[in-house]
């Protein structure tokens, strides 16, 4: 029996020793080379950090056990490439220092934003360089139907909603956001930006989109008329533009709250009077645009409008804003269409915050929702064939995801 148990004790110290063995010769696992800015950063000792109310280039140094005559010669030597006076608060640097004891600092990377980043390089001579990431652009083409608002809608499709006002933008002439509903279908071909291939940086431009409005596809395709300039303008698929001499409405994304009558009942007044305009709701401080460029032909107060302003357009046209709780602008001077001219308040005799819009013709105010307002002016024929060879295969890849995405 004693045997039998000094047998069993000698296998299990065995087993034991094996076990112990195979452990200790197990592979230490390496962490993974990491490569940015163009050191391998497993090499370093590094400090990530940002910059500090107070901060200068030199005070960061100085905390490296760099003294006042160093961090000045330093300073002088890359003064060619980067001005350490443009550091800001909040923007990222990093200090790579050596892995010994003495940590001694071999660079320091600036960050001013995600594309850019400065490198003072501290490892053989002082020397100063500025690099840019590479960045890659990628097209997408999505359809859609607004579920809520054209931010809700582009964000819930993952696409940037910073997109929603730049398309607001675009058919500030043509669309009337106000009359948008849901389920309106709309279609886009975009570019977005990569940095380094993976870090998102936003949508770069729009080549192409539809929106559904009134049951009819209203496209809008870029191009530049004046090929000297580059400067582009949005064109419908016949070549029509879509900027017209008036914007839709003096205000982006708000409410209409009461429309162009001859009869309405008076919310102060409490008497039943004509409505001359059309109201547009928005919390005090909005900005409010001039639909056309022109002149400012009044601008003043009465205990009825309010701060208000009043622009002649041309021989015909003449446009109002009432109820300012600001304005922006002086009698006899020149605006541009779009110009921010007051901010909306509830001066004069108004229940809140809004802007009565009002529009003449021929000096007789008229609703301007039911006009049929002149457009600028059309693209030269002579470049019609150029933007038809560039506008159609945008409109077939639209119409194709677009069908796709609709297909009953």
């Amino acid at each position: 029996m004693k045997k039998i148990l000094l047998i069993f004790f000698a296998l299990a110290t065995l087993i034991s020793c094996d076990k112990t063995e195979k452990k200790s010769v197990k592979p230490h696992k390496s962490m993974p080379l990491t490569v940015d800015f163009g050191f391998k950063l497993n090499d370093y000792n590094i400090v990530e950090d940002t910059i500090q109310s107070g901060d200068t280039f030199g005070s960061i140094l100085e905390k490296q056990n760099l003294n006042g005559n160093q961090v000045y010669d330093i300073v002088a030597k890359v003064k060619d490439t980067f001005d350490v006076r443009s550091i800001r608060k909040g923007k990222p640097f990093l200090l790579l220092r050596t892995k010994d004891k003495t940590n001694k600092l071999q660079a320091f990377i600036y960050q001013p934003d995600r594309l850019n980043y400065y490198i003072v390089d501290l490892r053989d001579s002082v020397v100063a360089h500025k690099r840019t990431r590479p960045v890659k652009f990628v097209t997408k083409t999505i359809a859609g139907a607004l579920n809520g608002s054209l931010s809700e809608t582009l964000q819930n499709l993952k696409v940037d909603p910073a997109l929603a006002p730049k398309i607001a933008k675009i058919y500030a002439w043509s669309i009337d956001f106000f009359k948008l509903q849901k389920g309106d279908k709309f279609a886009m071909t975009f570019t977005e930006r990569f940095i380094n291939d993976t870090i998102y940086d936003g949508v770069d431009s729009l080549k192409a989109t539809y929106f559904e409005y009134k049951g009819k596809k209203i496209y809008a395709f870029p191009f530049s008329p004046d090929g000297s300039t580059g400067k582009q303008q949005y064109f419908d698929e016949e070549g029509k533009t879509l900027k017209n001499f008036f914007l839709k409405a003096p205000l982006k994304f708000v409410n209409i709250t009461s429309r162009y009558t001859k009869s309405r009942f008076h919310p102060v007044q409490k008497i039943w009077k004509a409505h001359n305009g059309t109201d547009y709701a928005a919390p005090t401080g909005t900005p409010i645009m001039t639909t056309a460029s022109g002149v400012v032909e009044q601008a003043g107060y009465t205990a009825g409008n309010g701060n208000f302003v009043k622009v002649k357009h041309d021989r015909t046209y003449s446009t109002q804003y009432l109820h300012m709780s600001k304005i922006l602008v002086r009698r006899g001077q020149r605006v541009t269409q779009g110009q921010i001219i007051g901010k909306v308040g509830s001066t004069g005799l108004a229940t809140g915050p809004h802007v009565c819009y009002r529009f003449w013709k021929n000096g007789v105010q008229v609703d301007a929702l039911r006009l049929n307002l002149p457009t600028s002016t059309p693209m030269d024929s002579k470049l019609k064939p150029k933007f038809m060879e560039q506008m159609l295969p945008l409109k077939k890849v639209l119409d194709s995801v677009s069908d796709v995405k609709f297909r009953k």
